[in-house]
C-alpha cells in the first residue's frame, strides 16, 4: 500500500499496452515482477527484459548493482531524467553512469529530445524554457 502511489505510473504504462486483468494474470504467474532497488541485491535476471524506471533516482552505487545483475538472454533497459531527480544535487548516479557506458561496445545510450516528447504538444514547449 505504501508503494502503490509511486508504482501507478508503472501500472498506467502496462495497462496502455495490456489490460490490467492481463498484467495481473502475468503478476500472477511471476512473469512480470515489479520489485524495488534493494530487492535486486544478490539476484541474476535470466530469460528476461528489466526496466529499471526513473534511474535518476538511484546513486550510482545503486545503478551498478542493478545493471550487474543482468543475466543470459536478457535486455536490460534503464530510463530517467538527470534534470528532474529527488535526490540531491550530485547524488544521482544516473549521468555518470550513462557516460562510463557509452564507451562500451554493444551498450546504447540513448538521449531524447524535446522532438521525442509525446504528451501534449505544450509540454515540448515548457521543457524548452524550464
Amino acid at each position: 500500500d505504501k508503494l502503490a502511489p509511486y508504482l501507478r505510473p508503472l501500472y498506467d504504462a502496462l495497462s496502455d499496452r495490456l489490460s490490467m486483468k492481463r498484467v495481473k494474470a502475468l503478476m500472477a504467474e511471476g512473469l512480470i515482477e515489479i520489485a524495488p532497488v534493494g530487492y535486486m541485491r544478490g539476484r541474476t535476471l535470466n530469460n528476461a527484459f528489466i526496466v529499471v524506471d526513473e534511474a535518476q533516482n538511484c546513486t550510482y552505487v545503486q545503478l551498478k548493482m542493478l545493471l550487474t545483475r543482468l543475466g543470459w538472454h536478457s535486455t536490460m533497459v534503464v530510463t530517467g531524467d538527470p534534470h528532474q531527480s529527488d535526490l540531491l544535487p550530485g547524488v544521482s548516479g544516473l549521468s555518470d553512469i550513462s557516460e562510463r557506458l557509452e564507451q562500451v561496445p554493444d551498450i546504447a545510450v540513448i538521449r531524447l529530445a524535446e522532438r521525442d516528447i509525446v504528451r501534449h504538444p505544450l509540454v515540448a514547449s515548457m521543457i524548452g524554457v524550464l
